[in-house]
């Protein structure tokens, strides 16, 4: 089942309601976001510029899918490197009912494949804040490893915080496909 796709301009209504809906869910997590940012124009805009550096190859802008095919999230390439670096940084989230049931794990496993198969990369990193265990099993059931702490590394919730840094390198061990 397919779990990411890339984002679509029809795709604003869907994330609009995904954010309106989730606003307290999401905001310990989140950068405090400019007015409007949640609106179906905010998110149509946003697209349009994601869409735009996916165009010019820094990122991969991608919608998490439910099992119904719903949007349910958003997961994202960004800051891709080429050359000696091939590198990238990779963010996601989910709608609060849809956690607890393995999407979010499935569609980082997904992107990871995207990155190392279809672009080539050498190396994905993800930063969570210290205290997101929710985020940092999803990334241990997909084999990025902790690789140190980024003090103050993002203003989340309005506030400079620490993050733990994860990465995985294209030739790391497999990880067991049964997540």
């Amino acid at each position: 089942m397919t779990t990411i796709r890339l984002i679509e301009p029809g795709d604003g209504r869907a994330l609009s309601d995904l954010l309106v809906r989730n606003r307290a869910f999401l905001a310990p997590w989140s950068p405090i976001r400019a007015d409007g940012y949640e609106t179906v124009p905010g998110q149509r805009t946003d697209i349009d510029l994601v869409l735009e550096q996916h165009r010019r190859g820094g990122t991969v802008p991608f919608v998490v899918l439910d099992d119904d095919g719903q949007v349910a999230g958003r997961l994202t390439l960004s800051g891709i490197v080429r050359g000696s670096f091939r590198s990238c940084a990779m963010g996601y989230w989910l709608s609060e009912d849809r956690t607890g049931r393995g999407l979010a794990t499935r569609a980082a496993a997904a992107a990871l494949g995207h990155a190392f198969d279809e672009l080539g990369l050498h190396r994905v990193q993800a930063e969570t804040l210290v205290h997101n265990t929710a985020s940092q099993r999803v990334l241990a059931r997909n084999g990025p490893v902790q690789c140190g702490l980024a003090p103050r590394y993002l203003e989340i919730a309005g506030r400079w915080q620490d993050h733990s840094m994860f990465q995985r390198l294209r030739d790391d061990p497999p990880v067991p496909v049964d997540r």
